[in-house]
């Protein structure tokens, strides 16, 4: 599997020959400047929640890459109703098989609106499995028990968590996760994007090295495999 951070909480994931893109909030986010939007593949757009700093560029992504957004049911609504027709709507607890890869819907603790305020129905995090491996892309949330799920069920290669803590879990509760979900190999997002959620990375490293886990602050741009 190859991994691509774009900024922010916005990763693109190759895996089983498909291209999977998380959140996409990059051209409005001045950090990643040097993505150019038309060089992003996907077959299929994940978005864990309403807040633009999580669908920004889903409109023109849509259209480009002709992919297939995968939402809860109201941000399905959302972009019918303003055109976009192939979407996959979903909830929390529920899954579907395509193209080689399966896709569930998780629970996480946080909010969702739209950018006019109305409601962005529940947030959630995905956990995806191939032939190649399975990973976890938690979304914004809040610690929670819910992750103990993942880890009993699923053997992941990795998982992205955010650290920037004020609106989402910080390194601490980060550490805390990995025990639940029983996976050492984080790659951390959320963070830096604003000054509000700035980090001291090295001592984010150095929380994880201490408790023996790795994690993985990817430059935007950077590629990894897994």
């Amino acid at each position: 599997m190859k991994v691509t951070y774009y900024g922010h909480s916005s990763f693109g994931v190759e895996t089983a020959g498909k291209h999977l893109l998380f959140d996409p909030y990059i051209s409005p986010n001045p950090l990643a400047a040097a993505i150019k939007l038309d060089s992003i593949k996907a077959d299929y757009i994940l978005l864990s929640h309403a807040h633009q700093d999580h669908i920004a560029d889903v409109p023109y992504l849509a259209e480009h890459t002709e992919a297939t957004l995968v939402a809860c049911y109201e941000i399905y609504t959302h972009f019918s109703q303003r055109g976009i027709k192939a979407i996959r709507p979903m909830n929390i607890g529920g899954s579907f098989t395509a193209d080689g890869i399966t896709i569930k819907a998780v629970n996480a603790i946080h909010s969702s609106s739209f950018e006019d305020g109305s409601y962005g129905g529940v947030p959630m995090g995905f956990v995806v499995t191939s032939k190649e491996g399975n990973f976890y892309y938690s979304g914004d949330t809040a610690l929670t028990l819910d992750m103990k799920l993942i880890g009993e069920t699923t053997t992941l290669k990795f998982a992205m968590l955010p650290v920037g803590d004020n609106f989402t879990m910080g390194a601490d509760d980060a550490v805390r996760a990995c025990g639940f979900i029983k996976c050492n190999n984080i790659i951390g997002m959320h963070y830096d994007t604003f000054d509000i959620i700035k980090i001291d990375k090295n001592e984010a490293r150095k929380k994880f090295e201490k408790a023996g886990k790795k994690l993985s602050l990817m430059a935007i741009g950077e590629t990894k495999e897994f």
